[in-house]
């Protein structure tokens, strides 16, 4: 049995780690998947071995809530919302006192430039209202980011420490040693305002709530891509009924009321609300929100149709066989909901060292101060002037935690990132979350969707080839004249080829169009019969095709669509309409292969067209006539013989493939649901911009790099001074004064690298 819960509290990946531990560990659970993005476990179990009360026990106990499964994605959006606004008001309320409280702390010691300041609060002056006024201004601070606190210290009780056990531990020491210098003031010792450390507590907290904040934003945005596909879905539908006196009436129906056998008849413009069989009419359904193809397909009786395709130009009725949750809609929906729930959250390093880093810091600064009050207790060592043993023993216990304080490591990756987002965006390239910023240097493959994405998504008239007798230029306004009354996109296509070249457009009589087989129509009085359309049209009507049918098969290599036009009874020549390449295809393409990236295409078209356009790129790997919903499954293929994917899609049915890949990355002119399923979206639908993104990937991951090494520099130099190694051998103790100006220029280091980022520049 599978059984799917909603966890609150999770705030890191220890967390989401812990939870499936806690969970794996009951008797009868088989696995347990624990997403931290979606904050879903999804547990297989044994129900005659555990009951679902005993798994919400389990994680209640471990320190997380269990909330409420939303029943609807507006429900999920609007609790996501009251947290996004919560979290903001607390990240206002901490800089509403972190910023004096900086000002405070930091003008005394300015002496180059002095700042205006209050006399009644000087520090050598009044020590004790200084201090008094900075434990004020820090208590609302704290209050603010209590979660801090209360999950930090769980964790560290529960062994588990996450990034909250790190702000906890580090920002207490600096609040508690401050504390103790209160007392120390107030009993007379001036100096010990020099030791004041509440700027610290208050700024680390204030930036770890911003941190929190822009997070739960990139969080707040899972449910809208399954929002959208839902909402794609027509309402209701006209069913087809037997009426007073067995007379055939159609009447309107809600959709959920649709039942398989059911007769449903669509008009045309309208969508089609479930999957069937056509049993009467002809059209050309769009399936392009499907498919991605933009190319109408002709129906006829005993053709299957798909709910919220459209129907564009004829009047039919068809056998439903698919409804609610079986329809192929429907699938799309599970699996971009499967394919983001079973997406495994990247653990930050700094969230795995912290697993060691904290208890190993609270363990060194037990040991090294319980070392030096028995060393002192027991004369092995001698003491500065003035200092007992037990004063002197917790000077190094509190120096050892201040300069481990991981504000250095807490900012080293979010601000990397910040700033990195904030360069894409300023190059049309919205990364919507730390982690696929961090994935996409590690890309090994990517797939590129065809239709819309490599290619203009749109048709377009590439050749008029004319046979003998006729010109080019009267072959292309024939057809035109023709096509301009028709509503198929290849026709618009060469209709609107022609406009732009400024021909005229003839009168055009007794227009018909021929369902599966093309137009014919008469332009009199020159003109008696024209017919545009596939070979079985000229076939049927005896037009010979010898002179162009090598031209025809050459075209159709190309990957375009040639159309015979035939005049008279004679045959006057091939226009052919493309999917056209984008001009920045090539170029995407050719970047990627310099740095090793393999290039593959999906699509649903046949083979050979697919070819055709992937040698015009240059792609490495095609993957074609590729069902909509197995292209997911072919991105999960890849990553099983372990490549690191990116999927690059526009369409609806790109959808669960953007979700499934390592990196989704949507072309901003596509459908908003592709948009929502993705990692980064690019805004300028210009696919140099991918290359571009893994560039930027590639430099934030060097500066994350930097950032932690000189986050854990200054600890690994500074620990052991703090210990009191050098003080063994006559050198001088650290004070915490120092430890704290350490921890600082490690955070002012950080902070200075992660701005360099602001001089990326796109290729």
């Amino acid at each position: 049995m599978q059984h799917t819960l909603r966890i609150g509290g999770m705030t890191c990946a220890a967390c989401s780690a812990r939870v499936e531990r806690v969970l794996k560990k009951l008797d009868g659970v088989e696995s347990a998947r624990v997403n931290l993005a979606t904050e879903k476990a999804v547990v297989d179990f044994n129900p005659l071995q555990v009951r679902v009360s005993s798994l919400k026990e389990a994680i209640e106990k471990a320190g997380y809530q269990i909330l409420e499964l939303s029943k609807s994605p507006d429900e999920d959006k609007i609790r996501k919302e009251k947290e996004i606004k919560t979290l903001w008001k607390k990240f206002i309320l901490a800089v509403c006192f972190a910023t004096p409280l900086l000002y405070i702390a930091m003008v005394p010691m300015i002496k180059v430039f002095p700042l205006p300041f209050p006399k009644a609060l000087a520090p050598m002056n009044f020590p004790l209202i200084y201090a008094l006024i900075e434990l004020l201004l820090v208590i609302p601070i704290i209050i603010a980011g209590s979660r801090f606190y209360t999950v930090g210290f769980k964790n560290l009780w529960r062994r588990s420490p996450s990034m909250d056990s790190l702000i906890a531990v580090g920002t207490t020491a600096a609040v508690g040693y401050s504390g103790y210098n209160i007392f120390e003031i107030a009993g007379g010792n001036f100096q010990a305002v020099d030791s004041l450390y509440f700027e610290t507590a208050g700024v680390i907290i204030t930036l770890i709530l911003l941190g929190k904040s822009l997070e739960a934003v990139s969080k707040g945005r899972t449910s809208e891509a399954i929002k959208k596909l839902m909402g794609l879905a027509p309402k209701t539908a006209r069913l087809v009924a037997s009426g007073p006196e067995g007379q055939v009436i159609e009447k309107e129906i809600p959709i959920d009321e649709v039942m398989p056998g059911d007769i449903i008849a669509v008009k045309p413009g309208t969508k089609i609300p479930v999957d069937g069989e056509i049993i009467e009419g002809q059209t050309a359904v769009d399936e392009s929100m499907l498919t991605g193809e933009s190319m109408p397909v002709d129906k006829t009786p005993g053709d299957k149709v798909y709910a919220a395709t459209i129907n564009t130009n004829g009047a039919i009725r068809f056998r439903a066989e698919k409804v609610g949750r079986d329809t192929a809609l429907a699938q799309i929906v599970k699996l971009v909901e499967d394919a983001q729930g079973s997406k495994a959250p990247i653990a930050q390093l700094a969230d795995v060292v912290s697993g060691w880093f904290v208890p190993a810091v609270c363990a060194l600064a037990v040991i090294a101060g319980g070392a030096w009050y028995f060393a002192a207790s027991g004369g092995a060592v001698t003491l500065p002037a003035g200092k007992s043993g037990l004063e002197f023993a917790l000077r190094i216990f509190i120096s050892v935690l201040v300069i481990a304080c991981p504000c250095a490591l807490g900012l080293a990756t979010p601000t990397a990132i910040m700033v990195a987002t904030g360069k894409g965006a300023e190059n049309g390239i919205l990364i919507k979350s730390g982690t696929a910023l961090e994935t996409a240097h590690q890309i090994t493959t990517i797939v590129f969707d065809k239709t819309g994405t490599i290619t203009e998504g749109k048709p377009a008239l590439t050749d008029a080839v004319p046979a003998a007798g006729f010109d080019a230029e009267v072959l292309l306004q024939i057809t035109a004249s023709v096509e301009k009354l028709s509503e198929h996109p290849l026709g618009q296509a060469i209709a609107k080829e022609a406009e732009s070249r400024g021909l005229s457009f003839l009168p055009v009589e007794d227009f018909k169009a021929l369902v599966g087989l093309g137009v014919e129509a008469k332009i009199l009085p020159k003109y008696q019969e024209i017919l545009i359309g596939n070979k079985k049209l000229m076939q049927e009507n005896r037009i010979p095709l010898d002179e162009l049918e090598a031209e025809s098969d050459k075209l159709a290599g190309e990957g375009k669509t040639p159309m015979y036009a035939a005049v008279n009874g004679r045959l006057a020549g091939i226009v052919a309409v493309a999917d056209v390449l984008k001009k920045s295809s090539k170029a995407a393409v050719d970047r990627l292969h310099r740095w090793g990236i393999e290039v593959a295409m999906i699509t649903g078209d046949n083979k050979k067209t697919a070819d055709a356009i992937a040698g015009q790129v240059g792609i490495d790997r095609v993957l074609a006539e590729v069902l909509p919903q197995d292209k997911a499954g072919e991105v999960k293929k890849l990553q099983a013989a372990g490549r690191k994917t990116a999927m690059v899609g526009d369409g609806i049915n790109d959808a669960p493939a953007l979700a499934q890949a390592d990196v989704g990355i949507a072309i901003g002119s596509g459908t908003d649901v592709a948009m929502e399923s993705a990692d980064i979206v690019l805004m300028r639908s210009d696919l140099r911009d991918v290359p571009t993104a893994i560039a930027l990937s590639k430099q934030t991951i060097r500066t994350i790099k930097q950032n932690l090494f000189w986050a854990f520099g200054y600890n690994i130099l500074g620990i052991p001074i703090a210990a009191g190694v050098l003080y063994l051998f006559g050198g001088p103790l650290l004070n915490p004064i120092f430890a704290a100006a350490a921890m600082s220029l490690s955070s002012v280091s950080v902070l200075t690298n992660a701005l360099r980022l602001k001089g990326f520049k796109a290729d």
